[in-house]
């Protein structure tokens, strides 16, 4: 059995798993699922909608499960999927889905730091971080292994690829594929992700390569079209490369733009 205080708001239709822990003035609603070990904290609010993995963490004054900020809403079912081992720290807001999917999805093992918004029909792919106060618009798709700097907004339907890095403050209007990092105003291309690609398992060799293929991108000055007939033409085969062709070639807002000298 878990400790559910006596102040807690708990709906005797919300399904809990076992060992779950809901701390004083926690509110959970009806048609809410909540896996084992799993802990609300105080002023916690999970609501209708809502379907929580197992040994997640929702800090005190979080607002999980919301209904989307969208004008077309029209009350529709809709839900909100957190997978497990995700911390979900004070005051964050995610946002359950609208008709277009009717789902948002937040996947394993991710950090949402404090104040951090996810908007209606977002989807958040596995060990992807969220510093404070990022802000998600809707139906924004961000890959595993995402790190996105503090107080940086990211515009609706943009898409970030796996294993990139934002910096803080960055305000993100264009697609961001994977492998990179990602500055400046407007955001630009700032490198390869090497460290982190490093600290996932990632050769040199490996490294290397994917820095030929944005040097072809972002560095030689080719438009998108011109750059994917480069490299489709001059790079070697490998699941990275057609990691990024896939990428650009299903990028439907355009992608961030080159390398820029900054004086």
């Amino acid at each position: 059995m878990g400790q559910h205080h006596k102040l807690a708001n708990i709906d005797p239709n919300a399904k809990l798993g076992k060992k779950v822990t809901v701390e004083a003035f926690a509110t959970i609603e009806a048609d809410v699922e909540i896996g084992e070990g799993t802990w609300i904290g105080p002023n916690a609010v999970v609501l209708k909608g809502t379907k929580i993995g197992n040994n997640c963490k929702i800090f005190p004054g979080a607002v999980v499960g919301g209904e989307p900020q969208d004008l077309k809403y029209e009350g529709e079912h809709s839900i909100l999927e957190v997978g497990n081992n995700v911390i979900i720290r004070e005051y964050a807001t995610i946002n359950r889905g609208t008709s277009a999917n009717y789902k948002t999805h937040i996947m394993d093992n991710c950090l949402l730091m404090a104040y951090v918004h996810v908007a209606h029909d977002c989807i958040i792919g596995e060990r992807t971080i969220l510093a404070n106060s990022v802000n998600l618009a809707g139906h924004v798709e961000i890959g595993k292994n995402v790190v996105i700097g503090g107080i940086s907004a990211v515009h609706q339907f943009v898409k970030i690829g796996d294993h990139s890095m934002i910096g803080g403050g960055s305000l993100v209007r264009k697609d961001v594929p994977p492998f990179v990092k990602a500055a400046r105003e407007p955001l630009s291309y700032a490198g390869v992700n090497s460290i982190g690609l490093r600290r996932r398992g990632f050769s040199n060799k490996q490294i290397n390569h994917i820095q030929d293929i944005y040097r072809i991108l972002f560095v030689k000055g080719y438009n998108t079209r011109q750059a994917l007939r480069t490299i489709e033409a001059t790079i070697k085969a490998s699941p990275e490369r057609e990691k990024i062709l896939s990428f650009l070639s299903d990028s439907d807002r355009g992608v961030m733009k080159g390398f820029r000298q900054t004086t």
